[in-house]
């Protein structure tokens, strides 16, 4: 922003004369940003070496730490994600699997994945910010079994030719631009999932609704490994803009309908599938928790 003004007061003034008002432009903005800063060192933690320090030096974060753990972030417990219990009730046992994550967020959910014994979990998460937080919540927690990545988990899926026993997308799938063909990669790569996301229901959310206003009323029909799959596009109204923000990668991405996520997971080889939870009147929109598993012919 400020290369523009400084350009702009060189290309009106012109010459020598131009060029001498930029660089005194730019000096001052330089010494009013140092003055604000602390004198430009305010890239240094001063305070005593502390968990708490790489806490404060990440601004948005959502959940809150384990109590014994002393750090102060959040206010959402999502180390204790009642979703995420039933999901590994659902699945039975995962000590010694492997499992993969997709969307740590903060790391909180890979928390209790750890706690339960998996054997490694690949978490995959593409916002910089929360990808930082999860790193941070790796050495205060101890995530010993756990690897962050940063970048798009679709086409990790795409490119990565490891299997997984259990994967988890909680809070992923409503925020994907191809909802569709990103279920379509995770039933490639995991025998099991759970899933908790958003849908789309006219019935329960109709326009009047102001949970309706971020949708476009556009709908596309996508072929999604033969079976054809409504797309309902949505927009973040700016909701991005904010240090918080934890969405997806696009303002314009797609809420697939209830029913069609389910027989989506069936058509590609999830044989077992239970609706978990389901709440149509959630202040975000209709939602529901769904495990679904692959089932070998004996």
């Amino acid at each position: 922003m400020f290369d523009d003004v400084i350009r702009g007061v060189r290309a009106r003034l012109g010459g020598s004369r131009g060029k001498a008002a930029a660089e005194q432009l730019n000096a001052s903005i330089i010494g009013a940003l140092q003055t604000e800063n602390g004198g430009g060192f305010s890239q240094y933690e001063m305070r005593h070496p502390a968990f708490q320090n790489a806490i404060d030096s990440l601004p948005g974060w959502t959940s809150s730490f384990p109590p014994d753990a002393g750090v102060s972030a959040g206010n959402i417990p999502l180390f204790a994600d009642g979703r995420i219990i039933a999901a590994l009730e659902a699945y039975g046992t995962i000590e010694g699997k492997r499992v993969l994550e997709i969307g740590p967020l903060e790391g909180m959910h890979t928390y209790m994945l750890s706690a339960h014994g998996a054997q490694s979990i690949d978490a995959i998460e593409a916002n910089k910010l929360c990808f930082l937080r999860c790193l941070v919540t790796k050495e205060i927690l101890k995530l010993d079994r756990a690897s962050f990545h940063l970048g798009d988990a679709q086409a990790w899926l795409s490119d990565q030719e490891a299997s997984y026993d259990f994967a988890l997308a909680s809070g992923v799938l409503y925020h994907m631009p191809d909802p569709g063909e990103f279920l379509r990669l995770l039933s490639l790569r995991a025998k099991s999932v759970f899933i908790w996301t958003h849908f789309f229901d006219e019935a329960a959310m109709p326009k009047s609704d102001v949970r309706y206003r971020p949708f476009s009323g556009n709908v596309e029909v996508r072929n999604i490994a033969g079976m054809d799959v409504r797309y309902h596009e949505r927009g973040y109204q700016l909701a991005n803009t904010n240090a918080s923000f934890c969405g997806g990668m696009k303002d314009r991405h797609y809420w697939l309908q209830r029913d069609e996520i389910l027989a989506l997971l069936s058509h590609l080889g999830y044989s077992e599938i239970t609706v978990l939870d389901e709440e149509p009147h959630h202040r975000g929109g209709p939602c529901f928790s769904v495990f679904a598993r692959q089932v070998s012919s004996p």
